[in-house]
């Protein structure tokens, strides 16, 4: 149980990084210590940031439900192998699609 709510309050922050990227009044960034793109329309951008962000916590929530099954519960397989797999969803989409579409062609 402690560890769905640990999970829960994950998912929650990536859901308020995404709320709070909406209201960023400059380009919000993906990776870690990496220079923000130079973007043609900020407020696109970040609304598609918004929406990366809220829907990979949305999506990280029944991801973690296997866990409320037990200490040894074999559906927690769900939960770690979900995760990265959703990471990597992540992060093609923003490659493949945000970063392609707003990125500031030089």
């Amino acid at each position: 149980m402690i560890g769905f709510v640990i999970w829960i309050l994950l998912a929650g922050v990536f859901i308020g990084i995404g709320i709070s990227s909406l209201s960023a009044k400059k380009a919000t960034g993906f990776w870690a210590n990496i220079k923000r793109p130079e973007v043609t329309d900020i407020k696109g951008y970040n609304r598609a940031m918004c929406l990366l962000w809220c829907g990979f916590g949305i999506v990280m929530i029944p991801l973690g439900l296997p866990l409320l099954g037990g200490q040894n519960s074999p559906l927690a397989v769900i939960s770690i192998l979900g995760l990265p797999a959703e990471v990597i969803g992540l992060m093609v989409i923003y490659v493949c699609v945000i970063e392609r579409k707003y990125r500031r062609k030089s």
